[in-house]
């Protein structure tokens, strides 16, 4: 930076002196800024554990500050209306794939029996009505009987042969099971009830929650007893790895940070540790509605956030890193 100075009747101008010493010192500022540790805080990303479906709080298996691993069970709602639905569901089922299967057969050996019984019925009364049909025509050709008994006599004939097909064509029929148009209808049943009743199971497991991840039990929001409704959170869970480190960085140091760059976060009575730039704002903070000068402009700061890289046996104890813990970062070239 090239600074120039003018002289005023014989000596240096003070105000120009002035302005030079201030602008050397906000470039010390400025490149102190990188070096120095700026004050930050911790802060928890909480994952709030709740059920899809409303029930009272039947069960709370965790109690607050405790640490849990992944799939602990958490709590259980009631589950009783959603396993008399399931059951419900099950025997829905049930009643759809018998009918199916029903579609799918004939008719049973009893009713084809009965057919066959009334097949060899017709065919005895055939027999019969072809005696009486030749009597009544020898008689009628002998003048002894008129020509309306040899009609009748032909038509019960007729009756009988007609009665020996139609039994024919139903025992045919009777080993063909439904039809095609009633088989679909029933499998179409049956696919209804098979997702009537995963839909019953889905709500019934929902009412018993596990632990998403490990970490601590930051909180309990609901006592047993009480109602939970449909999507409330019951469990407030921090785990490890959502403690984030917040700072406020200066304008002229933002500009020099990128995603993956490393931090080291102090605090009082813990040993140091390293975390990782994982968001930088784009968005300045306390901004003024006035052109900057370079006064101004070395008030401006940003929001960047860090995360801490993993310590071995994190899940196994409460983390001494808590939210709302001060801290100072330091960044790491």
């Amino acid at each position: 930076m090239a600074i120039r100075f003018r002289w005023n009747h014989g000596g240096l101008c003070w105000p120009g002196l002035a302005m030079a010493m201030a602008a050397l010192f906000a470039l010390g500022c400025e490149r102190r800024a990188a070096d120095a540790a700026l004050p930050g805080y911790l802060e928890g990303d909480w994952v709030y554990v709740a059920a899809p479906v409303a029930g009272k709080l039947q069960e709370l298996t965790v109690a607050k500050g405790a640490m849990v691993t992944a799939g602990a069970p958490l709590f259980q709602l009631d589950p009783e209306p959603e396993a008399k639905a399931w059951q419900e569901a099950v025997a829905r089922q049930r009643a759809a794939e018998a009918r199916l299967d029903n579609a799918r057969k004939g008719l049973r050996p009893s009713e084809v029996a009965a057919l066959q019984a009334r097949l060899a019925s017709a065919r005895a009364a055939v027999g019969l009505s072809e005696i009486e049909l030749r009597r009544a025509e020898k008689l009628s050709a002998q003048g002894v009987v008129p020509q309306a008994d040899v009609d009748n006599a032909r038509s019960r004939h007729d009756r009988d042969l007609a009665l020996i097909a139609q039994t024919e064509a139903e025992l045919v029929t009777a080993g063909l099971g439904s039809r095609q148009d009633e088989i679909r209808a029933a499998e179409a049943e049956l696919e209804a009830a098979a997702a009537q009743l995963a839909q019953a199971a889905w709500r019934r497991d929902q009412k018993r929650q596990v632990a998403p991840a490990a970490g601590l039990v930051q909180d309990t929001l609901f006592r047993v007893g009480e109602w939970v409704a449909a999507g409330a959170p019951v469990i407030m869970l921090l785990p490890p790895e959502n403690v984030k480190v917040r700072v406020f960085v200066p304008e002229a140091l933002a500009s020099t940070l990128k995603p993956g760059q490393a931090v080291t976060v102090l605090t009082d009575g813990l040993p140091e540790r390293r975390a990782r730039l994982t968001f930088i704002s784009n968005q300045v903070e306390y901004t003024p509605p006035v052109l900057f000068s370079r006064d101004q402009r070395a008030k401006l700061v940003y929001l960047v956030e860090a995360v801490f890289e993993a310590a071995p046996g994190a899940a196994a104890a409460p983390s001494p890193w808590k939210p709302g813990l001060p801290v100072e970062v330091r960044f790491l070239p």
